[in-house]
């Protein structure tokens, strides 16, 4: 997905509810039925997966990892990022 595809959700202040699947067979971030996914090749040990959510999503969204927040689900496959001004 590209970074013109979701650049309209990259608003600061912005919440993104999504639905993580970790150990996928390739890295994505897709918006299927108006639903945010990544799937993540990490295993969600020690934050990992989340790591590498964060850094996919700050790929696709186009903006600096710094600035997205997870607010819930850090064990949890749902997850809310807020995007910080």
């Amino acid at each position: 997905m590209s970074k013109a595809e979701l650049g309209h959700i990259a608003a600061p202040g912005a919440l993104l509810e999504l639905r993580v699947t970790p150990k996928a067979s390739r890295n994505a971030v897709t918006l299927e039925d108006g639903a945010l996914r990544v799937y993540v090749t990490t295993v969600p040990e020690g934050g990992k997966a989340n790591a590498a959510v964060q850094k996919l999503l700050s790929k696709a969204l186009g903006v600096p990892k710094s600035r997205l927040t997870l607010l819930r689900g850090a064990a949890s496959r749902d997850k809310v990022f807020r995007i910080e001004p």
